[in-house]
């Protein structure tokens, strides 16, 4: 995984970027959260339309792991 850390890394003496949010002291950036945001959402709607914990689960987790790669990549891109 070091050639995608080095692609996604920010440059040495890059500015921080101002999509971070403040949790504890620790800057996150914001697609992490926007990730488990989906992956809340996509649980609650499948197990409410379901009523079951397996395919709530496995949605979610599905979700998560997207958006949070695709939102990587977008802001990799823009930051460039």
């Amino acid at each position: 995984m070091t050639t995608v850390d080095r692609l996604l890394a920010p440059r040495p003496g890059a500015p921080r970027s101002a999509h971070t949010v403040d949790l504890a002291g620790t800057a996150w950036p914001l697609y992490k959260l926007e990730a488990l945001a989906v992956g809340v959402l996509v649980f609650v709607v499948i197990l409410a339309t379901t009523a079951t914990l397996q395919p709530a689960v496995l949605a979610a987790a599905a979700a998560t792991v997207t958006a949070w790669w695709v939102r990587r990549a977008y802001w990799a891109r823009v930051r460039d």
